[in-house]
């Protein structure tokens, strides 16, 4: 009994709380002193408020509307050879390129690298869209010299936007272009750049010199072959062709084939699978040619023979004979017009600006005189 409380009843109730008070106390002080020491100065662990954004500059939203409209005008393109094994039917991958819509009859433009293995193994290709649909392609013609292809699908006229065609004539130094295509098989990749030099030769796959071919240093990597490379008004001035690096990814310089030639090529394939190339009748051969006017010490093609009943032969143009006192050469053609020709692809090069049934003056080295000769120009096919 306690001394100060005789009776139980009238002593004051003990405090059961107390210590779970100075508990919480504790824990809140500790919790303060963690965030203090170990939280401070760290960013918030809330999501940072957006700061508004300001409109898109001038040139971002051109860009922006050029690529919404031209992206659905270019195409993937997969080659797969088919093969038998254990008498089993399996397609093989052979490559991958881009492609272009022509028009809204399905005709696809390419390169001829990119669908060669329709040509030499009979491979099938498919085109796919910007909706990601795919159409098998059925080969309508190529023109290697000039690397160039047309395939076409069968698909739905809406889906077939054509490509807005310009010209390359008129390009200049420094003006912006935009490349769109697949590289690496990353569809619908937009890169840009400038035209940074025009008049370019570069060979196609049969040697062929492609003339005027526009270079760019507007990203073009593996995959982008046969991707249209577009000027800012979104019209199509060339088509991505190849790269030139050691290391055979970008480098900084890209290649596209002209405009101008793809409008004289493509609708010749369109319409009859083949391309006329044009001729003189004569035979010129770099390989024996060369070695032949350097010992002279004139540059130009050295006629090695003549086709008979040829425009060259009603000229009385001369070919390179072979005698008992040794090599008599034939003519060596120094200008096609004015144009100078340095070499039989040159020369080559140059007769395909030419129609058939143009006449040109070829001037010409015959020993130690210069003539000046006129001769027609005929339509052969590649």
């Amino acid at each position: 009994m306690d001394p100060y409380y005789p009776h139980p009843e009238l002593a004051p109730r003990r405090n059961n709380y107390s210590p779970l008070i100075v508990l919480l106390l504790v824990g809140i002080c500790a919790l303060l002193i963690w965030r203090f020491f170990f939280n401070h100065g760290t960013p918030a662990l809330d999501p940072r408020p957006v700061a508004p954004r300001g409109d898109l500059a001038g040139d971002e939203k051109s860009t922006i509307d050029l690529f919404r409209e031209a992206s659905p005008s270019v195409v993937f393109i997969t080659t797969a050879a088919r093969v038998e094994f254990w008498n089993r039917s399996q397609e093989i991958p052979q490559g991958t390129g881009s492609g272009f819509i022509w028009d809204d009859a399905g005709h696809i433009v390419t390169n001829f690298h990119v669908v060669a293995p329709m040509v030499a193994s009979n491979a099938s290709a498919t085109v796919t869209l910007s909706d990601h649909s795919s159409y098998e392609a059925v080969l309508v013609g190529v023109s290697p010299d000039n690397d160039l292809a047309v395939v076409q699908i069968r698909a739905p006229k809406e889906k077939l936007p054509p490509i807005k065609v310009g010209t390359s004539n008129d390009l200049q130094v420094g003006q912006k272009v935009f490349a769109i295509g697949d590289p690496f098989g990353l569809d619908q990749t937009l890169t840009t750049g400038i035209v940074s030099a025009l008049g370019r030769v570069i060979p196609s796959v049969t040697g062929h010199l492609i003339e005027d071919v526009i270079q760019t240093d507007a990203a073009i990597n593996p995959g982008n072959s046969g991707g249209p490379l577009l000027d800012s008004w979104r019209r199509l001035i060339g088509v991505n062709a190849a790269i030139y690096s050691p290391s055979g990814a970008y480098a900084g310089i890209g290649f596209a084939i002209p405009v101008d030639t793809v409008q004289r090529v493509v609708p010749q394939i369109i319409r009859s699978g083949r391309v006329a190339r044009m001729t003189i009748g004569v035979i010129v051969n770099d390989r024996i040619g060369q070695r032949i006017t350097r010992q002279m010490g004139v540059e130009g093609a050295l006629i090695i023979d003549i086709i008979p009943n040829s425009p060259a032969a009603a000229a009385g143009l001369r070919r390179t004979e072979r005698t008992r006192q040794g090599i008599v050469p034939g003519d060596v053609i120094q200008k096609v017009d004015n144009k100078v020709v340095k070499n039989g692809a040159e020369f080559e090069t140059v007769l395909q600006h030419y129609n058939p049934g143009d006449t040109v003056t070829l001037t010409i080295r015959r020993g130690n005189q210069t003539l000046q000769v006129p001769v027609k120009v005929l339509a052969a096919t590649e």
